[in-house]
């Protein structure tokens, strides 16, 4: 155990934690954004249940992750599913209340946590890694000391978007923000964006318009419904 009295380790492990803190804003939106239409006990499992997943995923996503960023088309599909979540997270928003819609939801929303922490988690992992500079017992830990904190973040977002509806709005252009990013990350898209820069700064914000623009047009015909 010698290694933990070196000044590298613990600088290493500061290194890894804070990056993690930095990276995982996005992760407790999504967390919070999936979870605010549970009843109270299921946010708790659904905040606890995603934010250990996020975790697990990063882990394992860093052996991984700069062959996986390397595969063609992988990042087309990842943010096309995060743009699907967020229109669909949004879409949702002032549904009808009641206890037959709350419950039975769980599953639903630990699936949907999962799935958009698999595709945020893919480019997150690669400054950890180099932060590990390949020690696991490192990414392991860093990551398990964050685990508290994106709880914490996530239970807070989950209060706020309770108290302030547009923090939801907010929540779900953050996550088309994200998946117009990793579109035109992609390897394939690599040369056009070369050709033309001004693609790469424009993905994002036409991911977030076409989160909201879809999300809210879904939102109102689902009102509009006869019930």
């Amino acid at each position: 155990m010698e290694f933990l009295q070196t000044p590298d380790f613990w600088i290493g492990l500061m290194k890894i934690i804070w990056i993690n803190i930095i990276l995982s804003g996005d992760n407790a939106v999504v967390i919070a954004l999936a979870a605010r239409g549970l009843p109270p006990a299921q946010q708790r499992q659904a905040v606890l249940f995603g934010s250990g997943a996020a975790v697990v995923l990063r882990i394992g996503l860093t052996v991984v992750a700069v062959k996986l960023l390397a595969m063609p088309y992988l990042q087309i599909v990842g943010g096309l599913l995060l743009l699907y979540i967020g229109v669909q997270l949004l879409s949702e928003q002032d549904g009808d209340a009641g206890e037959e819609k709350h419950h039975g939801t769980l599953l639903a929303a630990i699936r949907t946590i999962l799935i958009a922490d698999l595709v945020m988690s893919l480019d997150n992992v690669i400054g950890v890694a180099a932060a590990a500079k390949g020690s696991m017992l490192l990414l392991v830990l860093g990551l398990a000391i964050s685990v508290p904190m994106v709880v914490f973040g996530s239970t807070l977002m989950i209060r706020l978007m309770e108290r302030f509806p547009m923090v939801v709005t907010l929540g779900a252009a953050l996550i088309g923000w994200v998946g117009g990013e990793t579109i035109t990350s992609d390897t394939v898209l690599l040369p056009l964006m070369q050709d033309l820069p001004w693609l790469h700064q424009a993905g994002p914000v036409l991911g977030a318009a076409l989160v909201l623009g879809l999300g809210r047009w879904l939102q109102k015909r689902s009102h509009a419904a006869p019930a």
